[in-house]
């Protein structure tokens, strides 16, 4: 007897009131017997069901549970029904399960709630995107939902900043939707046991799934390993410190590519060299971020330290160049 079909039964019996067992069998795909038995099951494991005969018959529940299926409160369903699908999990492809779940909640609820969905909807809309996100192909997606979700190991291939692709064996360990981008959180080294750590999935070029399977680490914790990555992280973005060499005709456009650090660093920078060229010492969340504003500046800029910031945009003006070469 499958649990999923006396749910969907008692769903039934719930959102359409009385139903004969023909019409059951119907919307099951089962036989009238089978009906009959899973009837029986429901009564055995105390759901109030009763039963009419005559032509008019049929199963139906008692008024009594219909107000107490859910189990949730007036509050707790308008909070359910303000979820809208949201981005990351249409991305996953589980939109549609997530609308079919609240729909089954919707009409599991009393005639008098029933428009709670509509009046919710109409109210409130939650979008996670951030304003600047640039939209990123993440391809590989899908293959790593169900790699987490079957404890698979995978083959990854991605290309750090300064460094020839790597391509390494890993264990999805899950996945983290973060301001519009997926992070996939790994283990990887001798059978997996070394260090747990976060990429975003945009950045592999390939994912292989694997036949093997791995065994979790017994006492890891998702959430707390994403709070402890993002603060390590928020610790390392605080301290990329760049030191620029700044041309007087970009200090109009600084504050708009800096930010509001720029104004301070123009004030604490000290007398132009020889070519009237400034250095200010400015700070950004983390390399990606400067790398992306100092481009905008082109020569009105450049870049004295750190290095690895330099080989980057080094790189960067080479790609830029080869292709209007």
């Amino acid at each position: 007897m499958r649990a999923d079909r006396l749910l969907s039964l008692l769903m039934l019996l719930q959102s359409r009131g009385k139903m004969s067992a023909r019409e059951l069998a119907a919307e099951l795909e089962v036989s009238a017997r089978t009906i009959y038995r899973d009837i029986e099951a429901l009564g055995m494991a105390g759901i109030p069901v009763y039963a009419e005969q005559g032509r008019e018959g049929g199963f139906g529940l008692m008024d009594r549970y219909r107000t107490s299926l859910t189990g949730l409160s007036e509050g707790e369903v308008r909070a359910l029904f303000m979820l809208s699908i949201p981005a990351p999990l249409a991305e996953l492809g589980v939109s549609h399960e997530l609308k079919a779940a609240l729909l089954k909640l919707a009409a599991a609820l009393p005639a008098a709630r029933r428009g709670d969905e509509e009046r919710m909807r109409q109210r409130f809309y939650l979008d996670a995107v951030g304003w600047e996100r640039v939209e990123t192909p993440t391809p590989h997606l899908k293959t790593l939902h169900q790699a987490v979700l079957e404890d698979r190991r995978v083959r990854l291939k991605y290309r750090p900043v300064f460094s020839g692709e790597i391509e390494q064996l890993a264990e999805a360990y899950g996945l983290v939707a973060k301001a519009g981008d997926w992070y996939l959180v790994f283990a990887h080294g001798a059978e997996g046991r070394g260090r747990i750590r976060a990429r975003r999935v945009a950045e592999f070029m390939d994912v292989q799934l694997t036949g093997e399977r791995f065994t979790r680490l017994a006492d890891f914790d998702l959430e707390a390993f994403w709070k402890a990555w993002c603060a390590e992280r928020a610790e390392q973005q605080a301290q990329f410190r760049v030191r620029l060499r700044v041309a007087p005709r970009a200090f109009e456009w600084l504050p708009g590519c800096l930010g509001s650090g720029a104004r301070e660093a123009l004030a604490l920078a000290g007398p132009p060299d020889s070519e009237g060229w400034y250095t200010l010492d400015v700070t950004f969340d983390y390399l990606e971020t400067a790398r992306a504003r100092l481009l905008g500046l082109g020569s009105a800029v450049e870049v004295l330290e750190p290095d690895v910031l330099r080989l980057s945009l080094r790189d960067f003006a080479e790609q830029i160049s080869r292709i209007y070469a």
